[in-house]
């Protein structure tokens, strides 16, 4: 998993759980920032979970979002917030929410990457 310093300062880092095409626009959305190789102390941590979570990966998405205590969770898309076409599939989890708490769902098929940069200014910026 990439780490990405949201304001460039450490005080925000954000990470895509990247599991299908929504991925590509949390990609676009993290363009141009920098790139960290760890977690700086004291630093907030957001994970967006982008694409379809199946059954067989659900445990894995459990397991990172465990690893990061206190981070907020983004559904982000469709696919992630509730199974989007695939809902009806047995082996798709309905929803990343089943699994852990989510902070913030952003909707769509994909959601662009202006619509994560836009939640991330105004949720988390500074003062």
């Amino acid at each position: 998993m990439r780490y990405y310093d949201w304001f460039g300062d450490g005080t925000l880092v954000v990470a895509a759980i990247g599991l299908a095409c929504c991925v590509v626009e949390t990609d676009a959305a993290t363009s141009g920032r920098p790139e960290v190789a760890s977690i700086p102390k004291g630093a907030r941590v957001l994970l967006a979970v982008a694409g379809t979570v199946t059954d067989a990966v659900a445990p894995a998405v459990a397991r990172i979002v465990a690893a990061h205590p206190g981070a907020s969770v983004v559904s982000f898309g469709a696919c992630a917030s509730a199974g989007g076409p695939y809902w009806d599939s047995p082996v798709v989890t309905k929803g990343v929410d089943q699994l852990v708490a989510v902070d913030h769902y952003l909707p769509g098929c994909p959601p662009s990457p202006e619509a994560l940069a836009a939640l991330i200014d105004a949720e988390y910026a500074h003062g």
